[in-house]
C-alpha cells in the first residue's frame, strides 16, 4: 500500500485478545480514514502484564509493521505515557481514550502528524464503516490439530450455538458479584429455542470444569469445548466460536468477538443487558450493537 503521507500512527495493544481486537479495529479505521501508516506496539502493553497475557494479533490476518523502541516511546514508556496524558510533546500526538462509551472524538480525528494512540475503543462504531477491510484482517489463521479441525467440521453440520461463560470470580467463593446469573443463560437458552429449532450448543469458559454444574441442558444438547487450554491457545476457542451459526455471549469481550466474527447472515446474538464496572466494564453507549438481542 503506497500511503499519501509520512504520518504514522502507532497504536498500544493489550488486554486479552478480545480487548487486543477492539485496539487494534479501532486504529486501523483511523489509519485508513486519514491515509496513513499503522504500527503496531506489541510490546509495551504486555510488560508486567497481571495475568501474563500474550500479544495475540498474529494468528489474525493482520499484516502491520511492529513498532520500533522510538516509536513504542522507549525508554521510560511508562513515563511518557503519562506525561503525555496530560499534554503532547514534540512530534508526536497522543490520543487517550477518556471514559468507556463511545465517542465521535475517535471517529473525526485528524491525524497532522505522527501519532500514538492508546485505549479499549470497546465498539463497532469505532469501525464500522471499514468494516470490510476489519472483517478481512480479523481472519483467524485455523489451528492444524486434528481436534479443532475435527470440533469445527462439527459444529458446521449443525444449527449451532456458542455460549460463553467467563467466571471473573472464583465460582466457589461466596463473593460472586461480577459473574453472570444462570437466569440470564436460561433466559436467553429459552428466547433463541422458541426462533431455531434443532440446536446444539458448544460451550466455551475459562472454566470449562465448572460450565457442566450451572448448565441447564440436556447432556445430549451440548458439548463443552474444553481442549484449548491456556492464554496462547485462545485464538482457537475464538476461531471454534466464530464458525456458530448463534450466539449466547458473556459479559466478556471474548465473546463479543466471537459474536462479531460469526458469518452467518441470520445469526442471533443475545448479549447480558446488565451496568456494571471495575472488573467487569460492561453495558456502557456503543458496547453491544443495535441487531443484538439484550436479555
Amino acid at each position: 500500500m503506497i500511503y499519501s503521507n509520512l504520518n504514522k500512527l502507532t497504536v498500544r495493544i493489550f488486554g486479552g485478545i478480545g480487548n487486543q481486537l477492539f485496539c487494534y479495529s479501532a486504529a486501523r479505521r483511523l489509519s485508513i480514514v486519514n491515509n496513513c501508516e499503522l504500527i503496531v506496539d506489541h510490546v509495551t502493553g504486555f510488560e508486567g502484564d497481571p495475568y501474563n497475557r500474550l500479544y495475540q494479533l498474529d494468528r489474525f490476518n493482520i499484516n502491520c509493521k511492529k513498532a520500533t523502541s522510538l516509536q513504542r516511546l522507549e525508554p521510560f514508556s511508562k513515563l511518557q505515557r503519562h506525561v503525555r496524558r496530560k499534554v503532547n510533546l514534540g512530534k508526536v500526538d497522543y490520543v487517550f481514550q477518556e471514559g468507556s462509551s463511545f465517542s465521535d472524538r475517535l471517529i473525526d480525528f485528524k491525524i497532522k502528524r505522527n501519532t500514538y494512540i492508546e485505549g479499549y475503543w470497546q465498539s463497532e462504531k469505532y469501525f464500522i464503516d471499514t468494516m470490510d477491510t476489519i472483517r478481512k484482517d480479523l481472519l483467524i489463521k485455523p489451528p492444524t490439530n486434528k481436534e479443532n479441525i475435527a470440533m469445527a467440521s462439527e459444529i458446521l453440520k449443525r444449527n449451532s450455538v456458542a455460549i460463553h461463560f467467563r467466571f471473573f470470580d472464583n465460582p466457589s467463593s461466596e463473593i460472586n458479584v461480577n459473574n453472570l446469573t444462570m437466569e440470564y443463560y436460561n433466559k436467553a437458552i429459552s428466547a433463541i429455542e422458541l426462533k431455531k429449532s434443532n440446536l446444539h450448543y458448544y460451550i466455551f469458559s475459562d472454566q470449562p470444569n465448572e460450565v457442566s454444574k450451572y448448565i441447564d441442558l440436556n447432556r445430549s444438547q451440548f458439548t463443552i469445548v474444553a481442549h484449548n487450554i491456556g492464554d496462547s491457545n485462545a485464538y482457537a476457542d475464538l476461531w471454534l466460536m466464530s464458525l456458530c451459526s448463534n450466539f449466547i455471549i458473556a459479559n466478556s469481550t471474548f465473546s463479543w468477538w466471537g459474536a462479531w466474527l460469526g458469518n452467518n447472515p441470520n445469526k442471533l446474538v443475545y448479549a447480558p443487558n446488565i451496568k456494571k464496572s471495575g472488573i467487569t466494564s460492561w453495558g456502557f453507549i456503543g458496547l453491544i450493537p443495535d441487531n443484538w438481542i439484550l436479555i
